[in-house]
C-alpha cells in the first residue's frame, strides 16, 4: 500500500472545485479521482455542504480534493451554503473553477476569479460538458490557465490532472518541518511524553511528522519520555545536535538539558513551518500586558475527546491565570469553527495546526493580525510562560556548520 495514501490532510496538496450549480464540479470531483467520490445528480443544489476527499491523485502525489455547493445557491440556506464555499478559499492551495461550456460566464463567476486574484490563489478556468457542445469561443484568463473537458466523456481529463500537477510547486509544498536545523547522520532526540492524553498505541501528528522529517534528512532520532531524557543523554557519545520536546513537558525537559544543546518544541517548529513565527512571538509577549478580564480564544484546527488535564482548556489557561495573577475569560474553538470577526478577544492561543495546511494557518493568523488582535500558539505561549522562549528560538535560528564555532 502506497505511503502516500497516510500522508496527514494538512500535509495534502487542497484542491478546491468552484462553479455554478449543475456545472458539473461533482462529476469533474468523480472523474479526476477514478472513483464516486461525490454525489452526481442532474438537480440543483445535490452538494450541500464542501465535501473532502483524501486521495492519491497520479502524479501529483497527495492531495485533499473539495466539492463545494454552487456559487447560484439561493434563497436564505443556499446564502448559507455560498458562505460555506468560500471560507473554502482559506485552505485552497490550487482552484479548480468549473463552468458549463454551454453557458457565457456570469456575475458569480466574476466575482470568485477577482477574489482568486486578490488572494493570489493559482486556479485554473474549466470549461466542462464540451460534448454538449459550446456557447463561444475559448477567452484568455488573466491570472490563470484554461482548459476544456467532458466529465462524461473523459475528454481532456487526462490533460486537466497534468495541468494540476505542473502546478503543485507553486503551493509551497517544498518546505520541510526541519528545513536548516540539522544535517545528515546528525543526531536528535524527541521527547515524547505519554500521558492520558497521548493516543493509544501511536504518536500525535505533530511527533510523527517531525521524526519522519529527521529521517528524511539523513539524521538520526532518538525517541523518549522526559522521564528516561537524563539517562538517553547520558548514554550519547556526543551531545545530540537538537532536542525537540512536547511543549506540555518545557519545565521538566529544560532543566535536564544543558544550555549548550539547542532546544524546541514541536509545536515552535510547527509555528515556523506552516504559520509565521516572528507574529507568534510577538503575541506570546504581549501576554504579560494582558489585563483582568480580557476575552482569550483558545482555538483548534481539530475535534478531539478532552481529558481532565487538556492542554487548551485546561493547562494553559491554569498556567497563564497563574503567571499574570490575573483572571480571564476564555473560549474554545475547534475545527472549522474559528471565527471571522476576533475583535472582541485580547489574545488568540492556537494550536500547532498540524491538521491544517499552511494556507488556512496563515489566514487565521492574518485575520487576528488585521482586528489588532494578539495571537500566539501553544508551543510559543507555554515557552514564554516558562521563561524559555528566547532558549528555543535560538535553535531555529543556529545555522548549519557553525555548530561548535561559538
Amino acid at each position: 500500500m502506497s505511503t502516500l495514501n497516510e500522508t496527514p490532510r494538512g500535509e495534502r496538496t487542497h484542491i478546491a472545485f468552484f462553479g455554478r450549480r449543475n456545472a458539473g464540479k461533482s462529476s469533474l470531483v468523480n472523474a479526476l479521482a477514478g472513483q464516486p467520490v461525490a454525489i452526481v445528480s442532474p438537480v440543483k443544489g445535490t452538494t450541500t455542504d464542501p465535501v473532502y476527499k483524501s486521495m492519491e491523485l497520479l502524479p501529483l502525489g497527495p492531495v485533499e480534493l473539495i466539492d463545494t455547493p454552487g456559487l447560484d445557491d439561493e434563497g436564505d440556506l443556499g446564502g448559507l451554503r455560498v458562505q460555506r464555499t468560500r471560507e473554502v478559499l482559506e485552505r485552497t492551495d490550487i482552484a479548480v473553477v468549473v463552468t458549463d461550456a454551454s453557458q457565457s460566464c456570469c456575475d458569480a463567476e466574476r466575482e470568485l476569479l477577482a477574489t482568486l486574484r486578490e488572494k493570489a490563489i493559482p486556479f485554473v478556468w474549466v470549461r466542462n460538458k464540451i460534448d454538449l457542445g459550446t456557447a463561444e469561443e475559448p477567452h484568455p484568463i488573466e491570472g490563470g490557465k484554461s482548459i476544456d473537458v467532458s466529465a462524461v466523456s473523459g475528454e481532456g481529463v487526462d490533460a486537466l490532472r497534468r495541468l494540476l500537477a505542473s502546478m503543485v510547486p507553486e503551493t509551497g509544498a517544498e518546505r520541510t518541518i526541519l528545513q536548516d536545523l540539522i544535517k545528515p547522520n546528525e543526531v536528535v532526540v524527541l521527547v515524547t511524553p505519554i500521558d492520558s492524553a497521548a493516543p493509544k498505541g501511536r504518536l500525535i501528528l505533530p511527533q510523527q511528522e517531525t521524526l519522519r522529517d529527521v529521517l528524511d534528512r539523513g539524521a538520526v532520532a532518538v525517541v523518549a519520555r522526559e522521564a528516561e531524557l537524563r539517562e538517553a543523554l547520558r548514554r550519547l557519545s556526543e551531545p545530540p545536535a537538537l532536542v525537540v520536546t512536547d511543549s506540555q513537558a518545557f519545565a521538566v525537559v529544560s532543566q535536564i538539558v544543558p544550555r549548550e544543546i539547542p532546544l524546541t518544541s514541536f509545536s515552535i517548529l510547527f509555528a515556523r513551518y506552516k504559520g509565521d513565527l516572528d507574529e507568534l512571538v510577538r503575541g506570546a509577549n504581549k501576554m504579560r500586558h494582558l489585563q483582568e478580564g480580557d476575552r482569550i480564544l483558545i482555538a483548534e484546527g481539530c475535534t478531539h475527546l478532552r481529558k481532565k488535564e487538556d492542554i487548551g482548556t485546561v493547562k494553559i489557561p491554569k498556567l497563564l491565570q497563574k503567571k499574570t495573577g490575573k483572571t480571564f475569560r476564555f473560549t474554545t474553538v475547534s475545527g472549522m469553527g474559528y471565527p471571522p470577526d476576533l475583535s472582541e478577544y485580547a489574545l488568540v492561543i492556537h494550536c500547532g495546526g498540524c491538521m491544517l495546511n499552511r494556507r488556512e494557518v496563515c489566514h487565521r493568523i492574518r485575520l487576528a493580525t488585521e482586528a489588532g488582535v494578539a495571537i500566539t500558539n501553544y508551543g510559543v505561549a507555554l515557552a514564554e510562560l516558562n521563561g524559555i522562549l528566547h532558549r528555543c528560538l535560538e535553535a531555529l535560528r543556529e545555522v548549519p556548520g557553525e555548530r561548535g564555532s561559538k
